[in-house]
């Protein structure tokens, strides 16, 4: 039997009852899927569903072939190395006593004369080929371990792959060598991810809302293409329906007007007194009943045109891409905006992670800060803040700034959107707050929530309405990591604010695709 996953009327509820996602019906085959969807909506949830770590509430799910996981963060086991890792322990260790000359039969009989050479050739993929077989697992850097733990789920070369946020954290090259991995990948293969650059190199994308799966072929920039095309008969649906709304208002007045006509003439005629009163009133009461279902069923083709109107807009309002418009910073072009000279930076004078960096930003630049994990990039913002004191040299932010670091820890947790907002832009009115919060999609009572609550990319989504929204925008604002731990929507709404911004940009991301959206002109690379 070909090996695949199928998923049966699958339903999953959290323990407090609220419901993931029902009557999941959809088969995965031996190709590899990016998972993607909205925070929240059960992506983890269902890759643990299928590995068999949780229960559905009702439905089933079938499996054929054998599976490897890979989860978004785990912690080793005491002296767990990275041959325990590739469970190639003993088969090391069998090589071992031969090559010392002390291997028994067994040893020989059962050795496997290639393993050292695939494994070599496994580690070098996953860009580890300078780390030993024998290193503990806590010795490597978070990216590390991810990337030697798929590189081990490879190795394995079990049916399907079930890989959570893979490259979440890593640095560009950690990110290409998840890639390099995955684009060689003969199996099958379900890839959580809101990475876009990985996500183009899937075989198919597979959307998961509260409505279903919906199953689209290609890579990112095919799913994308679709989506427009979902856009464009969404539009042209509601341009029909619309026209169907005005039809049957159109036909109800005609009815209308023909109703009236009729009943003057009729009026008319009694008064002239041509006809028996009995006779006057029957035909009256006649007309009056067809008029009335008229009228009944000119107001119910209305009714059905206006709800089938709404429920194009609802969809229309769903597929459209997320546009802000915010006020201007008033950065004039040319203006210098931040500077750095011979800065040297870091938490130990003997050993600084920067040394004698200079660089400037002027006007409205869009600059990234890229290099390795560990490179110094946060340090780098820390100190152009004012957070750190530089260890040598000098900067300086000559214009009205704010950053947002990875906490957003510019919003108070204990105090809601709104709070926050007005703290933010005292000049405010209520009403001009909430115009500017609803800009962010945080509307009504979405903007009343406390910040503590929020997900990561709520968060941030908060932070840039509170810092964008208020009358007159920073002219220069700082961005560390925006992107990481942000759904889909989530990252398409910050770079709809971003690109809406007029002001100077500095920021830290590895996610390239991202920086290509907002149009970043400049990057300073840290080694």
């Amino acid at each position: 039997m070909p090996a695949a996953i199928t998923l049966s009327s699958l339903t999953f509820a959290l323990p407090d009852g609220r419901v993931l996602f029902s009557d999941l019906n959809f088969s995965f085959n031996q190709e590899r899927i990016g998972l993607i969807g909205r925070n929240g909506i059960g992506k983890s949830s269902l890759l643990a569903l299928i590995a068999g770590a949780q229960r559905p509430t009702s439905g089933a799910i079938r499996v054929s072939g054998t599976l490897g996981t890979l989860h978004q963060s785990f912690a080793p086991e005491p002296g767990e190395t990275l041959a325990s890792l590739f469970g190639v322990g003993a088969a090391l260790e069998r090589l071992a006593r031969i090559e010392a000359g002390a291997g028994t039969e067994t040893d020989f009989d059962d050795a496997d004369w290639t393993l050292e050479a695939r494994l070599a050739e496994a580690l070098a993929r996953a860009g580890l080929a300078d780390v030993s077989l024998s290193t503990s697992l806590a010795t490597l850097s978070g990216g590390q371990r991810t990337r030697a733990s798929l590189a081990a789920l490879i190795f394995a070369e079990p049916d399907f792959l079930l890989l959570d946020e893979p490259t979440n954290n890593l640095d560009r090259e950690g990110r290409a060598a998840v890639a390099r991995l995955l684009s060689t990948w003969r199996g099958g293969a379900v890839v959580v991810s809101h990475d876009r650059e990985l996500l183009e190199n899937m075989d198919a994308i597979v959307e998961l809302t509260s409505l279903g799966a919906a199953r689209y072929g290609g890579g990112w920039s095919s799913y994308e293409a679709q989506k427009a095309l979902e856009l464009a008969a969404a539009e042209q649906d509601l341009a029909q329906a619309q026209r169907r709304v005005e039809e049957a208002g159109e036909k109800a007045q005609a009815a209308s007007e023909r109703k009236a006509r009729r009943d003057g003439a009729g009026s008319r005629q009694a008064a002239k007194g041509g006809a028996p009163r009995i006779l006057l009133g029957t035909l009256k009461g006649r007309a009056e009943e067809s008029s009335g279902a008229l009228n009944r069923l000119a107001e119910k083709q209305k009714a059905e045109a206006e709800e089938a109107a709404a429920t194009a807009r609802t969809k229309l309002e769903v597929l459209q891409p997320f546009i802000v418009r915010i006020p201007p910073s008033r950065l004039p072009a040319g203006k210098a905006v931040l500077t750095a000279a011979q800065l040297c930076a870091g938490y130990d004078p003997e050993a600084p992670l920067l040394r004698d960096l200079s660089f400037e930003l002027r006007g409205p630049e869009r600059v990234a800060i890229v290099g390795p994990n560990g490179s110094g990039k946060s340090t780098l913002l820390a100190t152009l803040t004012g957070a750190l004191p530089p260890l040598a040299g000098e900067a300086q932010i000559q214009v009205p700034s704010v950053m947002l670091d990875q906490e957003v820890s510019i919003l108070e947790g204990a105090h809601t959107i709104l709070e926050n907002f007005q703290r933010l832009n005292p000049e405010a009115d209520e009403n001009a707050c909430r115009a500017a919060l609803a800009r962010f999609r945080f509307r009504a009572d979405a903007a009343l929530q406390v910040v503590s609550t929020l997900s990561g990319g709520e968060r941030l989504r908060a932070g840039l309405a509170c810092v964008l929204g208020g009358g007159t925008p920073p002219q220069l604002l700082i961005l560390d990591e925006p992107t990481n731990h942000l759904d889909i929507a989530s990252l398409e709404t910050v770079e709809a604010g971003l690109n809406a911004y007029d002001g100077a940009l500095l920021i830290v991301s590895h996610d390239e695709a991202f920086l290509g959206r907002i149009g970043i002109t400049r990057r300073i690379s840290l080694r």
